[in-house]
């Protein structure tokens, strides 16, 4: 791929942001209804290809059931509100309240309350019972202390979601969690994230995780890139894990590990353009945030946004714009791609002559 000059000692390629790309139609059209936009991750089968990211402000026991009802795989964050106390609503409706860096300073101190094992154990009970697949999050740094707790609770998946996770983590203070043996010796799926370049996808594909997520530094509530300098225009990383998951599937015999876009990804046209891109599904939250039964009650953040030392997120006031069944399926009483969500998928998929979600990877693009 052609290198651009930075300057004289310092040359980078050109990457693509979905805002940058466009699908194309093709010569043949479909009817909406005949498009499918179902698809399958190990033995779990959903009817919409869109994971509700491990967020307060998106998931809570109860809306990640209302999720899974309508089709989606709900992601708990077992490192949230809902698993340090025992009753957190009246929190989340304060973290509402706050204004200006008082929203990082209070928030610090909210999490600040210990993770709580039994908790974890009560709210993915609920989620069980409830008859949807139960998924819960943690962080890499939180992934063996808590691990044992979440399988033994009965999770169906298993999700660890950092900023950047690496499957090579290198340290001289304490012993880096080893995702190879710790997948090996779980008995579910586990889903392992975020990456955003080919070589890191490919040596988490080879840990045994059933998925990896691409994406880091985007979102509507992240402040990564502001921070850190870190930022992989989602187009371009999409497409390189993509390109990871086709070898990896040849070098391993014939597994094929599932490609997630995790960011940048707040209406419908980029779940469109994701999939295009050559994702299985998408992680989404601030579209969700945005449901009347959301947690956050008009209000969104990620875990990023009570760290600590280094917060590398805010507290964003987003407003709702209807149910969660209105953002997924519509109607929609807006035309900003924020509303039905699945509806404009299976439009995009017909309008380009696909039915399936794997046929749709391979639908042309353009640079704009």
């Amino acid at each position: 791929m052609t290198e651009i000059e930075i300057g004289r000692a310092k040359r980078g390629r050109r990457a693509y942001s979905f805002d940058d790309i466009a699908i194309v139609p093709s010569r043949r059209t479909r009817d909406p209804q005949e498009v499918s936009t179902a698809w399958q991750i190990d033995a779990y089968r959903f009817e919409v290809p869109i994971v509700a990211a491990p967020m307060d402000s998106v998931m809570s026991p109860a809306t990640a059931v209302a999720f899974g009802r309508h089709g989606g795989l709900g992601v708990l964050d077992l490192e949230g509100l809902w698993t340090r106390y025992v009753d957190p609503t009246d929190l989340l409706a304060e973290v509402g309240t706050l204004r200006g860096q008082a929203a990082t300073r209070r928030m610090q101190e909210i999490y600040s309350e210990p993770i709580k094992p039994d908790l974890i154990t009560e709210r993915l009970r609920e989620m069980r019972e409830a008859g949807v697949t139960v998924a819960g999050s943690l962080s890499p740094q939180r992934t063996k202390e808590f691990g044992k707790t979440v399988v033994d609770a009965g999770v169906d998946m298993f999700v660890i979601r950092g900023t950047t996770v690496s499957a090579e983590h290198v340290s001289g203070q304490t012993e880096p969690l080893n995702l190879k043996e710790f997948i090996y010796e779980l008995d579910v799926p586990v889903i392992v994230g975020g990456c955003a370049t080919y070589q890191a996808a490919l040596h988490l594909m080879r840990t045994g995780a059933a998925g990896v997520l691409v994406g880091f530094g985007g979102g509507a509530a992240h402040t990564t890139r502001t921070v850190l300098g870190l930022a992989v225009p989602m187009a371009s990383a999409v497409a390189d894990v993509a390109a990871a998951r086709r070898d990896y599937l040849d070098e391993s015999g014939g597994r094929y590990v599932h490609v997630i876009a995790d960011g940048s990804i707040g209406r419908s046209g980029d779940v469109a353009k994701a999939i295009a891109c050559g994702a299985d599904a998408v992680m989404i939250g601030s579209p969700l945030a945005r449901a009347d039964e959301a947690p956050g009650g008009g209000f969104h953040w990620g875990a990023e946004a009570w760290h600590s030392k280094l917060p590398r997120g805010e507290r964003v006031e987003i407003g709702t714009v209807g149910s969660l069944e209105e953002i997924l399926f519509g109607p929609s009483r807006v035309a900003d791609g924020t509303m039905n969500l699945v509806g404009a998928l299976r439009r995009s998929m017909a309008t380009t002559g696909y039915t399936e979600l794997k046929e749709f990877q391979r639908v042309e693009v353009v640079v704009q």
